[in-house]
């Protein structure tokens, strides 16, 4: 652009030029030998331009053939170069592919083409192809040529570190990420390799360090670094609750700004505020999450608060819970075993039974069973409600790659993977089918029985199970007919097909079908004369 704006104004000049010239007419002479040349002005200014042109292309065409050999080299030059790096183009294509004898073929002509010095690509293509095929020890010695460059570095320290990981090598594959942080802290690989080997080696306070750098750089949006970093400061409260409860508190609070769900945080800050007696405190902090997501840690830490309260207090605590977030199974199981534990069988029986019909799981039930223990002792009840806890879904965990843990870690122990570990039902179990649907919670709290605290002491109705003969039992022999027949009925005994009143008003004792074992009989029970054997 800048070339053609000055030609414009050279032409635009000449132009100029030659119009003043031609306004201005005269004539020049010229005395060289005894010669007399006379032109106008006109003329000898044409002549003028006219030779500085000639003179201008001699001079183009002596400079072309004076550098004609370097031309020529330099075509050539960038002939083989453009070929080189059409091979080049193509021999990492066919490694990407995983086609290694096109690779390798490739790789060959192109160091004949081109030189690594030049181009340190050449390199990368001959490390992908000795891993394609399956020449390591060679890859390696690659990667370790790349990392003396300082264009390769970042690319070598990533092949080393991935061979290292593939070998199993923890320890190496930490210290090349280490290395490819401190020269480049915005690669997100070595940043999260590192910051997983910080946390696993305990470093909270560098792991936070590096993670703020990488957030400074861009690397992690603000959500994901926010919900990292708390975390962080929650595996490092939970580190040092037994010896520094205050500062535990201050992480755990911390971590609560920046992830207001996160529910070890606040039963660590809880307990750091009961150790040091502010049971307020931590009950606020334990009802701002447990209204954001109620949590069984949460209920067990609330209602156990103060390790003087009687079991009464403690049942009302839970029925705090449970005014928060009304109509939930965490809040309906709180109560229950707070109920449980406090002997009000009746109402602890209720708030099970809505949980169950809520959300069948394997921890309803089981509670059940234990308030059937503790009620009435019936072992046949017990075992109904075990086979349905046997059948029923299992509870939530702390589930991180398939391993389930009884309580919150920051990493996952399987992968190292940092806040892997969520609240959800283990996968991959046998579940077997549900007799009774989820209702709905209104429907379900709506269908329970009243509870009359005036008969709370009242001990449940006897189930009665009738006994169906088999066919050959049904055919009794003659001799046995007539001895029957002979045989009066014994005023204790009532005809099968008698109904009486207190059968016909007897209710359901829980909700679901009669259990499958009517319990264990009593062996110092008078035998009944004509009791009909089945067995």
């Amino acid at each position: 652009m800048i070339r053609l704006f000055f030609f414009l104004v050279v032409v635009l000049a000449l132009g100029w030029g030659f119009s003043w010239l031609a306004d201005r007419p005269g004539l020049i002479s010229i005395t060289w030998q005894d010669h007399l040349i006379e032109t106008s002005i006109m003329v000898a200014a044409t002549i003028v331009v006219a030779l500085v042109a000639v003179a201008m292309i001699l001079w183009w065409i002596a400079g072309v053939i004076w550098t004609s050999p370097y031309s020529v080299r330099r075509y050539f030059r960038a002939r083989k170069r453009d070929r080189g790096y059409q091979a080049l183009s193509t021999g990492l294509i066919a490694a990407g592919a995983g086609n290694s004898l096109l690779a390798r073929k490739m790789s060959l002509r192109t160091r004949g083409l081109l030189s690594a010095d030049q181009e340190p690509l050449i390199h990368l293509l001959e490390a992908q192809t000795a891993l394609i095929e399956g020449r390591h020890d060679e890859a390696r010695q690659k990667f370790e040529q790349m990392i003396e460059d300082p264009e390769t570095r970042e690319l070598g320290l990533r092949g080393l570190y991935m061979e290292a990981r593939r070998l199993g090598a923890n320890e190496a594959a930490r210290q090349y990420a280490e290395k490819a942080v401190e020269h480049a802290p915005y690669l997100p690989w070595a940043a999260q390799a590192t910051l997983e080997s910080r946390s696993q080696a305990g470093r909270w306070d560098d792991a936070i360090r590096l993670l703020d750098q990488q957030r400074m750089a861009n690397v992690l949006d603000k959500a994901k670094a926010d919900r990292l970093k708390a975390v962080l400061l929650t595996a490092k409260a939970g580190d040092r609750l037994e010896g520094d409860p205050k500062g535990a508190r201050d992480d755990a609070m911390a971590a609560l700004k920046l992830a207001k769900d996160l529910v070890p945080a606040a039963v660590i800050a809880a307990k750091a505020w009961l150790r040091e007696d502010n049971v307020r405190k931590a009950a606020s902090t334990l009802e701002g999450v447990w209204k954001l997501g109620p949590h069984p840690e949460i209920a067990r830490t609330y209602v156990r608060a103060r390790s003087g309260d009687s079991t009464i207090d403690r049942l009302k605590r839970a029925e705090k819970l449970e005014a928060l977030r009304p109509n939930n199974v965490e809040s309906l199981l709180a109560v229950a075993q707070a109920a449980l534990d406090a002997q009000e069988f009746r109402k602890a029986r209720a708030k099970a039974e809505a949980a169950a019909r809520i959300e069948p799981r394997e921890s309803a039930y089981l509670l059940l069973a234990d308030i059937e223990e503790g009620e009435t002792g019936d072992q046949g009840r017990v075992r109904h409600w075990m086979a349905q806890a046997l059948r029923a879904p299992r509870d939530p965990a702390w589930v991180a790659d398939g391993f389930v843990s009884e309580k919150w870690l920051s990493l996952s122990p399987v992968t190292g993977r940092l806040d892997a570990f969520e609240w959800k039902a283990p996968f991959g179990q046998l579940e077997g089918p549900v007799e009774e649907g989820s209702l709905a919670a209104e429907e379900a709290i709506a269908s329970l029985p009243p509870v009359d605290e005036a008969k709370t002491d009242e001990p449940p109705r006897p189930i009665i199970v009738e006994a169906v003969p088999s066919p050959e039992a049904a055919k009794p022999a003659k001799k046995d007919l007539a001895v029957a027949a002979k045989t009066p009925a014994p005023a204790n005994v009532k005809s099968g097909t008698e109904k009486t009143t207190e059968s016909e008003e007897e209710p359901v004792p829980f909700f679901g079908r009669p259990p499958d074992d009517p319990g264990v009989k009593d062996p110092d029970a008078a035998q009944s004369p004509t009791r009909l054997r089945l067995f």
